[in-house]
């Protein structure tokens, strides 16, 4: 399968840079750029690519709104941000809009072609670093005790599922699940799968920050 990518960055040395490491490989290929939020979402209506490339600030509408926008009016392409900007406020705000992915541009050109592969297979990518940093500041974007109300869509889910995602909740990767439920990998792959359908969620991380604001699991 080729995987079909726009590439949203304001600065063309980047759009350029991107699409010449895209196009060395056998299953990529740049479909278009975009130099704004506007321009991105036209083009993600126009061609349905499989994953947009996302800066984060770019002039008019931000990759934030931009990728609320692109994952409205194209379900299935799936956004992977990249910035210069390691903030947290960027990484909650643009997954919870719907992306798939969060890295740094300085992320080695390797790392982001597994992250592009990865994300086209409806798996979700946070660089470690940000992750940690996420789960750690998502303390002030959750209500606390007395005003949260309870999630429904937990009682969709069987005890095992739950035990599931708590793991998910927590950053666990489908390996070291198995290995804390004693569990094969691959059943842990299928309880996520209909975790993430129960759930009506996009992908792991999305599961994460449910796991999170339904206080299912708290931050430490």
């Amino acid at each position: 399968m080729t995987i079909r990518i726009l590439i949203a960055d304001d600065e063309a040395l980047l759009r350029m840079a991107f699409s010449t490491v895209l196009e060395a490989q056998p299953d990529m290929a740049p479909v278009g750029e975009a130099a704004d939020g506007v321009q991105a979402v036209r083009l993600a209506r126009e061609l349905r690519p499989d994953v947009v490339l996302m800066d984060v600030r770019m002039s008019g509408t931000d990759g934030i709104e931009a990728t609320r926008q692109v994952i409205r009016i194209s379900p299935q392409s799936r956004v992977l941000i990249l910035t210069t900007f390691d903030l947290d406020e960027y990484a909650f705000a643009g997954l919870s809009a719907g992306a798939s992915g969060f890295l740094l541009k300085n992320t080695r050109p390797e790392e982001l072609l597994t992250a592009i592969r990865s994300v086209a297979a409806g798996d979700a990518v946070v660089s470690p670093r940000i992750t940690r940093r996420l789960l750690d500041n998502l303390r002030p974007h959750i209500p606390d005790g007395d005003s949260a109300g309870r999630d429904e869509r937990l009682d969709r889910l069987s005890a095992r599922e739950r035990e599931v995602l708590i793991q998910v909740g927590r950053g666990l990767s489908n390996t070291e699940i198995a290995a804390t439920l004693y569990l094969a990998e691959a059943t842990v792959k299928s309880h996520l799968g209909r975790i993430l359908q129960k759930l009506e969620l996009r992908d792991r991380t999305q599961a994460v920050i449910f796991a999170y604001e339904s206080r299912l699991i708290h931050p430490a």
